[in-house]
């Protein structure tokens, strides 16, 4: 397939996990890919050679997108090196789970700055290149626990439904320049980040699914390709869980 052939995407936290997966998802549909993560070590250089394998254009940065200025350098390297960007894929994030009574400042101010800030910080970046373009796509990683909220997560449930507020109010400010806002809320899906979890709170969860197992990275990233490419030309300011 070459649903994307001939554009760019930037994919944040892209070295391992969902943000991988999606990487390689729209390289094999024909995207120049750009993917950020805060270290370049060798699960970027890695990556990077699995990009390439499909023909495309690829490049790994170390940027802190929790970071303003440094978000601001890394498009401005992307651009110079790629030229354009049509597809923004806003995915880094973290967790410091802890009941509110433990929850610390630090973790708090943490969880809302890599996951929430993040968002800000390359969609500002990106939308006066897109708004030149006359056009583009935004797709912001969200969770159901943005939207339902969970105990123990206050923190990373605050950081993903406030994303889905940004979302929605992008989506009305930029769609007279053909910018579309979409925000992809995962359920309970196979990370290194779930990894962690306790058995007995994944079986719970599961539980909970109708198709009573856990996602892969793979079927978020299968989904985040529909509003990557044209054929969701008429879709913005939606979440999709």
């Amino acid at each position: 397939m070459d649903l994307l052939k001939g554009k760019t995407a930037i994919i944040t936290g892209a070295s391992r996990g969902i943000g991988k997966a999606i990487a390689l998802k729209f390289a094999e549909n024909g995207a120049n890919i750009a993917f950020t993560d805060l270290v370049y070590d060798e699960n970027a250089q890695n990556l990077e050679k699995e990009i390439a394998s499909y023909g495309v254009k690829v490049k790994g940065y170390a940027s802190n997108a929790a970071n303003f200025s440094d978000t601001q350098n890394t498009v401005n390297e992307i651009i110079n090196e790629f030229g354009r960007v049509d597809i923004l894929v806003n995915n880094a994030g973290i967790t410091k789970d802890g009941a509110l009574k433990r929850m610390t400042e630090e973790q708090w101010d943490m969880v809302l700055a890599v996951n929430l800030k993040s968002v800000f910080n390359f969609s500002k970046a990106i939308q006066p290149i897109m708004w030149k373009q006359g056009g583009g796509s935004i797709i912001n990683m969200s969770s159901v626990v943005g939207v339902s909220g969970n105990a123990n997560q206050a923190n990373y449930a605050a950081s993903k439904a406030g994303i889905i507020g940004f979302t929605k109010s992008i989506a009305q400010e930029l769609g007279v320049r053909n910018i579309r806002c979409n925000a992809v809320a995962p359920g309970f899906i196979e990370t290194e980040m779930t990894a962690q979890l306790p058995d007995e709170i994944k079986q719970g969860w599961i539980n909970d699914i109708p198709l009573r197992r856990t996602g892969k990275p793979e079927d978020v990233a299968n989904l985040c390709l529909f509003p990557a490419s044209d054929l969701s030309s008429f879709i913005s300011g939606q979440v999709i869980n």
